[in-house]
Order: structure tokens, then C-alpha cells, then sequence
């Protein structure tokens, strides 16, 4: 659905050359164009406007100084650089356009009627006077000569196998005489000129002659190979004209044919027979068909005609014609009208072999021009609901408008279709925003005819609908009416004349101007007109448009785009500069288009597409080139990008990796935009979708979700964008238009949650709107099943800017039952009977499902008479219900009702056996009241309360409640429902103990013991578990004996002493056993020297301060002094062997460092420590990897031993800052123990002892907090780790940085490195002692 639009022309008028113009050709690398006349060549520059080159060869005598010669080709030769020419008398030249040599390199005395070089220039074909062909190499050297008519078919003659003859054939109407019936053969047309006409294919390897056969004087079509051998013959075609002209595809072969009525272009394959064909818009025997030419790359195809002379006709025309096709229809997007009579007549065309969109026409009267076009698609501009996504389709004097809001209709069908008095060349729709469906058209007289939409008066003959129309169907579709023709009026007509394209990037920008371009014919300038209605009589058939204003802007420019939001208009020159015009300003004028830093803007390259755009706040150019690169004013965004439109806020482009993109334009920086186009993989799905292959943006419709895309074969897609659906929404939300929103997400799969989740506070407020606007109950229980408590706003939708801030959660009541309740609120407000459903949907989509409640209504509904014609039956809210809710839960929920006309209904629809069912109930029902409920609470598994129930059945039910709370563990539950004081009550409590001692939960099985009064039981649990203070108190309540009391303590202090708590064991002695002795005993045992002296001065018993205090004090000393000597010793040795293994990592490390090996003494040592640090992590990861394979207890045991003291192990360091961490808090600990040990021994005198304990403990103390700076260094874990990396390091210094790190100290060694605490401030030297 794409028009061809003009980007430039190329003038260069009254060419100083002598003669006529008879035939050109292109000089690609050069630029320049050569034209062959009846006095020579002539090398022009149509960009300069000059003549560089010029050979006379009617001076060096190959044509005729009368001007009767005739050039029949030329063809310039890239390799050889030079130019062929070739004369109708015969002469084949090589012209050096250099040094102006002329070499004539072959002859033929018959003379020469046409030479055709092959594409690749290494063969040329030339048709002599004798109907002979001649093939030759590029160097003119003969390879073969073959006859032009030729009797045969062909090599790739068909095979016929004997049936299906024509005489056996069915010939339906014409009956059986058909079958004999002699071919007619028709002669050429009368204005054939008998010449032949040579097309090669595409790649070379064959070539087509259209010749008239001498004996039928019928046109024929031969197919030769490279080899100049006959491939195929065309069947007879009647009225078959000379035009040829093969696809450079290779497909078809197309030439012309005169049928009684009409004229067609008519296609033929390579076999000679006829594949499709279109009419020409002409009727019979009015024009004359000069020649066919392909575009390069078989997309368009240029039609020469030329008017015939006629009595009706006095001025002729002629007449080029661009046709393209798709979906199997052929479109004429641009008609040429030229005059025949004087010097505007067209004597020769040419497609650009580089740019296939480029057309070289040369006129009589030495007039080059030169058209260049691209294909854009015409859409209306709106954004509003009223805008109807019009795209309109040239097709001749047709302009073809689909209405891709009402209707998507495929190519070439359309929606109506407007009837032109002349071939159309342009459409554009009007840039106001109100008034988008309107549309301009401009035809090839340069005719602007406006259609309007609105009510019209009377039916408007030249608009017809199209697929939308039809016997029996209501046409809704809103079709515009004539409104008036203007003609285009300027000064000079003669422009018109010599340029039929005068004017291109026509633009209706406000209501009765329009603005339009066009180029200088005499240098690289552009002139902005602005076209003005000019006033004139109403009843006027047609109007006058004046160039009120116009300005000369110094530049080709080559495309103009208007925006209807910001009322701008933006222009591009060739050379990429951007221009905006002043709408506001009086004059017309023009500056030179700024981005927000007040630079100029300007596109690195050229680009066919443009469009305006508001990024991040700027409006911005947005351009795309032929070769797919995408630019933002002048950043180049991406180079993969075939198409791209832009609609409200959003940038939607296709890919060539099959991709279609929306970008969100609001908050966007280039930046962003570019990494969100480069990154092969997004991760959101909201902003990329996949596409066919080749798939090319048509349009958007505006304030809706519906994308068209268009298809390489012509037909179109509509695909629903993730983001712009999700955009369409949220804007529907806002606007609270619930039922177009929801229409939306349930036809296009969107969780309905975001209804609520995109404002929960909004819609909360407008719940009951939301409700009137759906009004439908099974759209409302939709609503209802999708709701969860995942915020779909955060995970599956998130929006493309920071939303406004949403509603504060309820803590208390859940995102869904805040939603459950509000809604149904709101529906029995509204009419309870109706939404009858969805309030019982609410009760079950809540987090804990109120099955009860929702039973209990249903119940209701069963008794109620039906009053209002909305109301629900009770059978058809129970059928309902059983399809959200599995029917054996909503029987169960039903039975804890203990309603058994609720219980019988809901069974009655369940797949129960009523066998089954039926006594159960039947039971029930003959039940006390509380068993009744006990039993049914026991089946349906609700243990807590069928104890309630039980509970008020009686003592004699008692057991039976018992055994269910041994049975479920309801202890707790079941001391609730008895008096403290009752028997009921202990016996619980008596249960829930042995309970708890089974658990071996011993202490609150003794406390619940003591609470009930079994002091028994609750001694035995405190005795097991330790807690002596209880048990001498249960031992009171018991009121134990003396005897007894003494015996319990004894066993009490022996557990005691298992525990070693030798000051609460002596304590028990001394005051229930009475035995004072053994109590010493446990204080000695304990070091309580000085609660021991106080006991024995108590009971007078001072003979065992010397049996037992003494010698106890003297072990005591003896011993921390072994312990002291041993924990030094200890601590040295790990001190001297941490600074070497520091020492041997720093030598490892720096053996790895050094380019070069080491020599001399130490070697040997660097090579050992190396060898000792590369066998670390693979010790270490084998030690590793065995752990993983151990049961629990072994891994507790290995992860002890993981800093190994081992020599050589590959945490040896850590494992020694571990020991000596040991050592260091150990000492600490004996601080307090000292000092009581060393007041006793001055007590008794034992002065050496004390002096000696005193004096040890000093000096490791000193020792330890000398040491502490070299063991806890502080730069320690950043040098185990720090890589060594930069421009100076080397292979073998990297690799053992990355060794270093791997045998580094890990995260959870970090503590290691924390030297530990010594608190200086406890007092433990003894003053005396000094």
C-alpha cells in the first residue's frame, strides 16, 4: 500500500549541441550522460550543467554531413574506457572520450538496425540489414552468425505424448467446427516500425528479439542463450507490438499487445507462452506503445506511449507511465505527460542501473531530466478517535482509501475508491487535526482536488465504496465528497511544458493553503511555494491556487513532513541539512532547524523518510535511509531498520531480524533508544515482537491497539502491540472507561488484574461505575477468577514511566478480599438479585473462601419466592457454585453447617451414592444435639471443636474426649474448656505431662505437674532434668521426712556435680544433708577457696584447712603453672612458625613475579616454596571434594580441622592465627582465677609459690601483647588477595595473582584477622606480692 513519491529532479534545459538528439546512454562512475546525435556525441554533466566532452563524427566522416545518420546504439565500456557507437550505415567505432581518437573496429555492409551489449558487457549482439544476428566478444571479435527468423521452435521445444489434441477438445459455444478451423495470422501493426527489438536478461545468460516474421507480417518473440543458440519461440500473439523488455529478474518477458477494445502490457515467459497481463488506460487505437524499461530491481516498470493522430485529437501527447504491482494487481503510480509537437517530445529513456528509483529522460529540443522517487505511504495524520487510519493507494486516475478503523480490507480491494478526470501523481491528507480524513489530490495536469468529510448534500458520483458495499450489508462507513478542483496557476507555462513534474512534497497544512516544492531548472536550488486559494465565484466549477509567497532555499530538497500536534514543518536538503518553516511568520521563511544545544541539525546521509517526533521533551527529526539507517536528528539509532511510524508517544519500527519495535518516546534519551534497538535480545516482551520476513509498517489507528502491516507479497497483517494495547488501556482507565478496557484485555488475553492494579486507589473509589459499565455477571465472575494477590503492575505489565502512587496495602485484609468485599458491597447496592452470582464469586475468590457464608445465602435463596424476574433459583446458584468449588469440599462445608436441608441439597448435585449418604445423615439426626455436632466435627476433621462439643456432653463422655486430645495433641485446647479445679481439669494436665516427658521436655512437664497438684511426678521431672530449687519444693509440698530430705539432697548434689556446679551442690549438702565435710570438698573442687575458709571457721573445723585447703591450694598452683609453661611454649612456637610460612608465600610470590628464573644459593628454596604453592589448590580442592562425601558428624569433624596445623597445608597460616587466638583468650579467662589463688597462698604463707605464679602469669601476659602487632597485622587480607595487573605485568605475574586469590582467605575467615581483645583494666596482681 505504498505510492511512489518524487524526491528530486534533475533539469538541464537547451543543451548547446548541434543536430538532434537521437539516443544516450549513462556514465556511472563519471555522472555524466552521453548523448548520441546525427553530428556525434556529446558528454554532458547535468549536475553542473556543462558540456565536458565533444566528438564530431561527422568530421572524421562515420556520418553523413546532410544529418542524415543515425546512431542505433552506444554503450560506454567500463574496463576499456571508452564508448561504442553504433551507425545505421554499418560502422562500429571506439570512441576515447580523453584524447577525442575515434577507431573504427568493425563494419557491415548491410548496414546495422540495432546493438545491445550483454550486462556484463562481455558480448555484443548487433541486428544487421540482412535480418542476420552477429555475436561478439568485447573485443569485437566474432564468435557466430545466425539467421534473425528462424523456422524452428527452439531447444526447449515442448514434448507432445500423442493426447489431448485439439480435435478432441471440448470448444464449448464454438462448437465442434472450431477444431478445423484454420489460424488466422494478423498482421504488425499499422504504426510498427518493423525494427528489431533486443532485451537481455538480468544476469546475461539470455536475450529475447521481437522481429516481424516475414511470412505471417506477425510480431514474434525469439529466446536465445549466450551462445546465440535458439531456445524458445512465442506462441502467436495477435496485435503483438515491438515494445520488449526482459525482468532483470529473470521471470517475465514483457511486451504490448492490441486487443479489439483496449491495449495490454502482456508478460511471457522464457518458454514462449503468455504469463498475466494488465490494460493500459486507453482505448483502442488512441496511443502507440514506444517502449518498456525495467527498473533494476524489477519493481517498477516505465510505460512509453504516444498519442496517435486523430481527427478528435489536434494536440498529441506523450505520455510515461510507472507501473508497479502487488497482490497480482498492477497499479499506474505516476503518469508523464509531455507534448509532442516542438522540442518537449521525448526521444529516449533510461532506468539508473545504481539507483533503480531514477529515470533518465532526454527530449527533443536537447532537454535532459532526470526523476528520482521512493516509495512512502500515504496515511491521514490524526490522533484523535475521529481519525479513520485512512490509507490511500494510487492506481491511475484512482485513489484507492481504506478506512483501517472500521474495516481491514487487503489489497487491492479497498474501502472507496475516488475517480479522477486525470492520472493522479500525489495524495496527501490535510495536517489539521480535526480534519485528518480530509484529503488532497493532485493529478498529472496539475489539478488539486479537495475531498472533504461531512453531510453532503447530493451523492458524489466520482466516490464509490468498494469491499465494504454490497447487496444486503448497512454501510456504516463515513466516505468524503468533491468539493472543488483547483488549478495550479504560475508565470511561466512553459515549465510545465518542458517539466510535467513540476511540483512534488505537496503539504495541506491549514485549511486553504497548501505548501509545495520545486526545483530550479538552471542550478542546485529548491523554491518553497506557498498555494493559496485564490477567491473566486461559488458556483465556479474550479478554482484557482496561486503561489502567494514563495522563497529560494539554496539546496536540493528532498523531503518535507509536518507535524499535526506541534503545527511544524520540517525540510531536508540533499546534502542532509534540516530546515524548519515558520508557519507564524507573515512572509514565508525558513531557518535552519536546532536541537536543544542550538546546533544545526544535519543527517550524515540523505534519508527518504522523515518524520517529527517529541524525545525526552524536543521535538526531533526522526529520518530513514534507502539503506536502512535510522537516525534521531543527527544520531544514528540503529542500522537494521526497514520501516517506522509515529504514533502519539511512541516509536514503532520494523528490523531486519523479523522484529517489530515499540519504544516509548516520553522519558527516552538517544542513548537509551539506541541500546534498546542493538540488543539482540530484550528482555521485555512489552516492547518487541516477532514478524514475518519482510514485514513493513503501514499504519497505527489512532486511540486503539491495531497495527497494519504489510507483507511482501502485498497482504496485510494486523497484530496487536503488547505496548500499545498496554498504553490504550492505561489511558482508558484514566479516563475511567472500564468497559472498553475490559472489552480489550479479555479479547486480547491481558490480565484483568491490571484493572485494578494500575489505580487500586481510582478504582476502588469507582466500583460501582465500573459495575454499570460492565453489566454483566459473567464478565464480573471473569473478573472475579482472575484475581490474585500479585501486583501485575510490578511483574507481567510494568509501566514505561513511574506511575503515580497507588494505595496503601491493608495490612490487616488482603490485596484480593479488600477487592472481594468492596465489589460486592457495591453489587448489593446496586441490585442484589442480578449480580446474584458475582456476590457469591466475592465470597469465594477471597483468601480463605467463605463457603459457609456462601451455602448459607444459597439456602436462603431457597426459601425466598422469586419477587424479582433478575432473581437466581437456589438450584441454579448450587449448580453454579459446584463449577468453582470441588463438590466433596462444598459438601463437607455444607455438614459443618449441621443444616441438614443444606447438607441433603448440596448432595442431591454431587456423584454421591445416596446409599452412602443417607444412613450417615439418618444417624446424625437421631443424636443429642452436642454429640450430633461432635461426631460431624470428628468426620470433617475439626478436632478443636468437636472437643467443644464433647465437652458439654457430660461426664460420661469424658474418656471418649480424652482419648481425641491424646489422640490430636489439643492439651492447650482442651484446659480451656475445664475449671482449674475440677478432676477433668488434672486429668488433662496429668495426660499433657507424660506427654511432654515422652518429648523429653522435662522441665515443663514438671511445671505442669506441680500446677495440677501431682508433686509426685513433677519431683521426678525436676529431678531428671537438673532443676534442684523445684525439687526441694515439691519435696515440702510432699512434706518429706528428715531422713528423706537428706538422702534427696545427696542425689541432688551428685547430679550437681556431673553438672560441675560445685557451689549449688555444697549448698545443698551443708543445708538438707548436713554433711559440711563434703561440702568443703565440692567448694575445693570448684576453687571457692575463700566461701571454703568461711564454712570451715563456721562449723570450727580448722583441722581441714591442713588436711585439705592447703594441699588443694598447692595443686591448684602446680597446675596453672604446668598450664602457663605449656600454653608459652605453645604460643612461641606457632609465633616463629607464622612469620616463616608468611615469609615462604611472600619469596612463592615473588618467584612468579620475575620474568626471568632466579639464580644462585636461594633457588633451590623458590623452586620448593613454588612447588609448595602450586600443589595448594589442588590438595585443597581434593580435601574438598571428599568432604562433600561425608556423612554429618565426619563434615562437622573436617570442618574443625580445616585450618590444618599440618606443615605445608595450604591454610597453615590461618590455622596458626586460630591456635594462637586459642592461646591468647585462654590466658585471658585465668585472670580471675589468679587473683583468688594468689590471696589464698599469702594467707597461708605460701609466699614462693605465689611470687612464682605471679611472676609467669606476668611475663605471658607481656609476651602475648608484644606479639600481638606481628601475629594481626593490619594490611594482612588486602596483600593475600591484591592482583597484580597493569601494563607492566607479565604472563607468568598475572597467573600467579590469580593463584594468590584462589588460595586467599575466605569470606568467612575474615574474623581471623581481628586481633583478639585483652582487657588491661582487671585487677589480678596481688599488691602484697611485689
Amino acid at each position: 500500500m505504498r505510492n511512489l513519491k518524487l524526491l528530486q529532479t534533475l533539469e538541464f534545459r537547451d543543451i548547446p549541441a548541434p543536430g538532434k538528439p537521437q539516443c544516450f546512454c549513462l556514465r556511472v562512475e563519471q555522472g555524466t550522460v552521453l548523448i548520441g546525435s546525427e553530428c556525434g556525441l556529446l558528454e554532458v554533466d547535468p549536475v553542473s550543467r556543462e558540456v565536458k566532452n565533444e566528438i564530431a563524427l561527422v568530421a572524421e566522416g562515420f556520418l553523413p554531413e546532410d544529418g542524415g545518420g543515425c546512431i542505433v546504439g552506444i554503450q560506454d565500456l567500463l574496463d576499456q574506457e571508452s564508448v561504442c557507437v553504433a551507425t545505421a550505415s554499418g560502422d562500429v567505432m571506439l570512441c576515447n572520450l580523453s584524447t577525442h581518437q575515434v577507431e573504427c573496429v568493425g563494419s557491415v555492409a548491410s548496414g546495422i538496425s540495432l546493438m545491445s551489449w550483454s550486462p556484463d558487457q562481455e558480448l555484443v549482439l548487433l541486428a544487421t540489414g540482412q535480418e542476420t544476428l552477429i555475436m561478439m566478444t568485447k573485443d569485437f571479435e566474432p564468435i557466430l552468425e545466425q539467421q534473425i527468423h528462424q523456422n524452428d521452435f527452439g531447444e526447449s521445444k515442448f514434448i507432445t505424448l500423442g493426447w489431448g489434441r485439439k480435435e478432441t477438445q471440448f470448444h464449448g459455444s464454438e462448437g465442434r467446427q472450431a477444431a478445423f478451423q484454420m489460424p488466422v495470422h494478423e498482421s504488425a501493426l499499422p504504426w510498427d516500425d518493423h525494427r528489431p527489438q533486443i532485451t537481455w536478461r538480468g544476469d546475461g545468460q539470455f536475450f529475447a528479439v521481437s522481429v516481424v516474421c516475414p511470412e505471417t507480417g506477425a510480431r514474434k518473440v525469439r529466446v536465445w542463450s549466450r551462445e546465440l543458440a535458439l531456445q524458445s519461440t512465442s506462441e502467436s500473439v495477435a496485435g503483438l507490438g515491438p515494445a520488449l523488455a526482459w525482468k532483470p529478474s529473470g521471470s517475465l518477458i514483457a511486451s504490448t499487445q492490441d486487443k479489439p477494445n483496449h491495449q495490454d502490457v502482456v508478460f511471457f515467459e522464457k518458454n514462449g507462452l503468455l504469463h498475466g497481463h494488465f490494460t493500459l488506460p486507453f482505448r483502442k487505437d488512441e496511443v502507440k506503445v514506444n517502449d518498456l524499461f525495467w527498473n533494476a530491481d524489477s519493481s517498477v516498470l516505465a510505460v512509453w506511449l504516444e498519442d496517435l493522430p486523430n481527427e478528435e485529437n489536434s494536440t498529441l501527447k506523450t505520455y510515461v507511465q510507472l507501473w508497479s504491482v502487488g497482490n497480482y494487481h498492477w497499479y499506474l503510480k505516476q503518469s508523464l505527460h509531455f507534448s509532442t509537437s516542438g522540442k518537449n517530445k521525448p526521444v529516449s529513456l533510461m532506468w539508473d542501473p545504481v539507483f533503480p528509483y531514477r529515470l533518465h529522460v532526454l527530449c527533443q529540443g536537447w532537454h535532459y531530466l532526470c526523476y528520482e522517487w521512493h516509495w512512502t505511504t500515504d496515511r491521514s495524520l490524526g490522533d484523535s478517535a475521529s481519525d479513520l487510519a485512512n490509507v490511500a493507494v494510487v492506481d491511475g486516475y484512482r485513489v484507492l482509501v481504506t478506512t483501517f478503523r472500521q474495516a481491514v480490507i487487503p489489497p487491492p480491494m479497498y474501502t472507496y475508491r475516488l475517480l479522477l478526470p486525470q492520472p493522479v501523481n500525489q495524495v496527501m491528507f490535510s495536517a489539521h487535526p480535526q480534519e485528518s480524513n480530509n484529503l488532497a489530490v493532485l493529478d498529472a495536469e496539475n489539478q488539486i482536488s479537495i475531498y472533504k468529510c461531512g453531510d453532503s448534500s447530493s451523492v458524489d458520483p466520482t466516490v464509490k465504496l468498494g469491499a465494504v458495499g454490497g447487496t444486503g450489508f448497512k454501510v456504516s462507513v463515513t466516505v468524503p465528497y468533491l468539493e472543488k478542483r483547483y488549478r495550479i496557476q504560475f508565470g511561466n507555462s512553459e515549465d510545465q511544458e518542458v517539466n510535467p513534474l513540476k511540483l512534488s512534497f505537496l503539504a495541506w497544512i491549514q485549511e486553504d493553503v497548501f505548501l509545495a516544492i520545486s526545483h530550479s531548472p538552471s542550478s542546485p536550488q529548491s523554491v518553497i511555494h506557498r498555494l493559496s486559494v485564490s477567491p473566486s465565484e461559488a458556483d465556479e466549477k474550479q478554482g484557482q491556487l496561486h503561489a502567494s509567497s514563495s522563497v529560494l532555499v539554496d539546496g536540493v530538497i528532498i523531503s518535507l513532513c509536518c507535524s499535526s500536534k506541534t503545527k511544524s514543518v520540517a525540510l531536508q536538503l540533499a546534502d542532509g541539512q534540516i530546515f524548519k518553516y515558520l508557519c507564524e511568520s507573515p512572509s514565508l521563511a525558513v531557518e535552519p532547524w536546532k536541537n536543544h544545544r542550538g546546533i544545526p541539525v544535519r543527517f550524515p546521509y540523505p534519508c527518504v523518510q522523515i518524520e517529527l517526533a517529541v524525545v525526552a521533551g524536543e521535538e526531533c527529526v526522526l529520518g530513514l535511509t534507502d539503506r536502512c539507517r535510522f537516525f534521531i536528528n543527527d544520531n544514528e539509532v540503529a542500522s537494521n531498520i526497514t520501516s517506522f511510524a509515529v504514533y502519539d508517544e511512541f516509536l514503532l519500527l520494523t528490523t531486519h531480524s523479523h522484529t517489530c519495535q515499540c519504544l516509548y518516546l516520553r522519558d527516552a534519551s538517544f542513548k537509551t533508544l539506541q541500546a534498546g534497538l542493538s540488543s539482540s535480545n530484550v528482555s521485555n516482551e512489552e516492547t518487541l515482537r516477532k514478524v514475518e520476513r519482510g514485514s513493513r509498517i503501514v499504519t497505527v489507528v489512532p486511540q486503539d491497539t491495531k497495527l497494519i502491516l504489510q507483507m511482501p507479497r502485498g497482504n496485510l497483517e494486523v497484530v496487536h502491540h503488547r505496548a500499545l494495547v498496554l498504553a490504550q488501556i492505561r489511558k482508558w482507565l484514566d479516563r475511567l472507561m472500564f468497559k472498553e478496557a475490559f472489552e480489550c484485555m479479555r479479547k486480547l488475553r491481558i490480565n484483568l488484574n491490571l484493572l485494578h492494579d494500575h489505580n487500586p486507589k481510582v478504582f476502588l473509589e469507582n466500583v460501582e461505575t465500573f459495575i454499570k459499565q460492565i453489566d454483566s455477571v459473567n464478565h464480573i465472575n471473569l473478573f472475579f477468577t482472575e484475581l490474585k494477590e500479585e501486583d501485575v503492575t510490578k511483574t507481567m505489565y510494568p509501566p514505561p514511566v513511574s506511575s503515580s502512587v497507588q494505595l496503601p496495602r491493608d495490612t490487616d485484609k488482603k490485596n484480593v478480599d479488600l477487592i472481594c468485599d468492596t465489589l460486592r458491597a457495591a453489587m448489593e447496592n446496586i441490585n442484589p438479585h442480578k449480580f446474584c452470582l458475582s456476590i457469591l464469586t466475592s465470597h469465594v475468590k477471597k483468601t480463605t473462601p467463605e463457603l459457609d457464608v456462601v451455602l448459607q445465602k444459597v439456602h436462603e435463596l431457597q426459601g425466598n419466592a422469586a419477587s424479582d424476574p433478575d432473581t437466581v433459583s437456589a438450584e441454579e446458584a448450587l449448580k453454579y457454585l459446584l463449577l468453582l468449588v470441588d463438590v466433596n469440599e462444598l459438601y463437607d462445608q455444607s455438614l459443618g453447617t449441621y443444616d441438614f436441608d443444606l447438607v441433603l441439597m448440596v448432595a442431591e448435585k454431587s456423584q454421591k451414592d445416596p446409599k452412602e449418604y443417607l444412613p450417615f445423615l439418618n444417624t446424625l439426626k437421631k443424636m443429642e444435639t452436642n454429640y450430633q455436632r461432635f461426631t460431624i466435627d470428628k468426620y470433617l476433621k475439626r478436632y478443636e471443636k468437636a472437643i467443644g462439643h464433647l465437652s458439654k456432653c457430660g461426664p460420661d463422655y469424658f474418656p471418649e474426649c480424652l482419648n481425641l486430645i491424646k489422640d490430636q495433641n489439643l492439651y492447650n485446647e482442651a484446659l480451656k474448656l475445664y475449671p482449674a479445679d475440677s478432676q477433668q481439669y488434672k486429668d488433662i494436665s496429668v495426660a499433657y505431662g507424660e506427654h511432654l516427658l515422652q518429648e523429653q521436655r522435662l522441665e515443663p512437664a514438671g511445671l505442669v505437674f506441680a500446677r495440677c497438684g501431682a508433686y509426685e511426678k513433677a519431683l521426678e521431672a525436676f529431678l531428671a532434668c537438673g532443676n534442684w530449687q523445684q525439687a526441694l519444693c515439691m519435696a515440702a509440698q510432699l512434706n518429706f521426712t528428715q531422713d528423706k530430705l537428706a538422702a534427696l539432697g545427696r542425689t541432688l548434689a551428685g547430679k550437681l556435680t556431673e553438672q560441675s556446679k560445685h557451689s549449688a551442690a555444697a549448698m545443698v549438702l551443708e543445708q538438707y544433708a548436713q554433711d559440711y565435710e563434703e561440702a568443703v570438698l565440692q567448694l575445693l573442687d570448684g576453687a571457692a577457696w575463700e566461701e571454703a575458709l568461711r564454712m570451715v571457721y563456721k562449723y570450727n573445723r580448722l583441722d581441714i584447712i591442713e588436711t585439705n585447703i592447703k594441699p588443694s591450694i598447692l595443686e591448684a598452683q602446680k597446675n596453672y603453672m604446668t598450664f602457663l609453661h605449656s600454653q608459652r611454649t605453645t604460643f612461641i612456637h606457632h609465633k616463629k612458625r607464622l612469620l616463616v610460612v608468611r615469609e615462604l608465600k611472600e619469596q612463592a610470590l615473588q618467584v612468579n613475579l620475575d620474568e626471568e628464573r632466579p639464580q644462585g644459593q636461594e633457588s633451590d628454596l623458590f623452586s620448593e616454596t613454588s612447588s609448595v604453592m602450586s600443589d595448594m589448590s589442588s590438595k585443597y580442592s581434593q580435601s574438598n571434594s571428599r568432604i562433600s562425601a561425608r556423612s554429618s558428624k565426619n563434615r562437622r569433624k573436617a570442618e574443625r580441622k580445616k585450618h590444618s596445623l599440618k606443615e605445608g597445608s595450604p591454610l597453615e597460616d590461618l590455622a596458626l592465627m586460630e591456635a594462637l587466638n586459642e592461646v591468647v583468650q585462654s590466658i585471658e579467662k585465668l585472670k580471675d582465677e589468679v587473683y583468688h589463688i594468689l590471696k589464698v597462698l599469702f594467707l597461708f604463707a605460701f609466699d614462693e609459690q605465689a611470687k612464682d605464679l605471679q611472676k609467669t602469669f606476668e611475663d605471658t601476659l607481656q609476651l602475648i601483647e608484644r606479639s600481638l602487632p606481628e601475629i594481626w597485622t593490619l594490611t594482612q587480607p588486602q596483600n593475600s588477595t591484591a592482583p597484580t595487573l597493569g601494563p607492566h605485568s607479565t604472563a607468568n605475574s598475572i597467573m600467579a595473582s590469580y593463584q594468590q586469590q584462589k588460595t586467599s582467605v575466605p569470606v568467612l575467615d575474615a574474623e581471623l584477622f581481628i586481633p583478639p581483645k585483652i582487657n588491661k583494666g582487671t585487677q589480678w596482681k596481688l599488691c602484697l606480692l611485689e
